[in-house]
């Protein structure tokens, strides 16, 4: 176990950021490359967030990286038409990796940087984070992106 959420209480978790009467927020700590579609409903999702992810630098196990070709599929499958993809990563092969897998993915259109300057999460997910924190500790550098989910115009593949 462990991770304890909650609410409430000290601890800089991003509620003590940005306090709000938040509704209709979870948070679900599971493999999402096995399992999303389970928890999830055909654009169900308005959002969803990759921070900071794990970036399996050799080559053989790339395939465990979670911005993938098929797992763009998935994603597109549960963010509604509309709907933001956000990433953020500390390695730059990482975020070069992924912003080429959603450059090439029919399914998802690059934000704009104006657009990303006037959205709070945009600048949110650059301190809001224990990860993010420690980058900054360390005086180390951020690349983020935001992606919206288009109609891929029918084949639901990328």
């Amino acid at each position: 176990g462990g991770g304890g959420g909650g609410g409430g209480g000290g601890g800089g978790g991003v509620g003590a950021v940005v306090p709000h009467d938040y509704a209709n927020v979870s948070v679900l700590h599971t493999n999402a490359m096995k399992l999303l579609p389970n928890f999830f409903a055909k654009g169900q999702l308005s959002k969803m967030f990759f921070l900071f992810p794990d970036p399996h630098f050799k080559r053989r196990v790339h395939r465990r990286r979670i911005i993938t070709t098929p797992l763009l599929a998935e994603y597109a499958y549960t963010l509604r038409v509309g709907g933001l993809l956000y990433t953020i990563s500390d390695v730059r092969e990482l975020y070069e990796w992924m912003i080429d897998a959603l450059d090439r993915c029919a399914l998802f259109v690059r934000v704009a940087d104006a657009e990303c300057d006037a959205d709070p999460l945009y600048h949110l997910i650059h301190r809001a984070s224990e990860e993010s924190a420690k980058v900054d500790r360390e005086h180390g550098s951020k690349w983020a992106a935001v992606y919206r989910r288009v109609d891929g115009g029918g084949g639901g593949g990328t």
